[in-house]
């Protein structure tokens, strides 16, 4: 199995995902401005829900940006091992280059 990924693949991600991130604090709060026509429109279990989301929202924006951050976290570890695995690729590649007899392979010359 060949697995083939570009070096600059996990920091790209990671600067959409962070872009992402910003982003959806944002939307939460355009949500609820959006929402606020219907403030007092709703009874019953209706306006339990309504409340509850708006009561909630800084904390709902809270754990939503928290869990992003961990994935943002995962996405920096990754991309850190990916490259130190190239680097270490490239040293060890180097290193059995400088160990190589190339003129023990020389087969035409006599």
């Amino acid at each position: 199995m060949k697995f083939d990924m570009g070096n600059q693949t996990l920091t790209t991600l990671a600067r959409q995902s962070q872009g992402s991130s910003n982003d959806l604090g944002t939307l939460i709060r355009q949500l609820l401005m959006a929402a606020e026509p219907l403030e007092g429109k709703f009874t019953g279990a209706g306006k339990a829900a309504y409340d509850g989301f708006k009561a909630r929202s800084d904390e709902i924006t809270g754990s939503l940006n928290s869990a992003l951050s961990a994935i943002l976290g995962g996405q920096a570890g990754m991309d850190q091992a990916f490259q130190g695995g190239e680097q270490e690729s490239a040293d060890n590649a180097n290193q059995s280059m400088a160990a190589a007899n190339f003129d023990a392979a020389r087969f035409g010359a006599r």
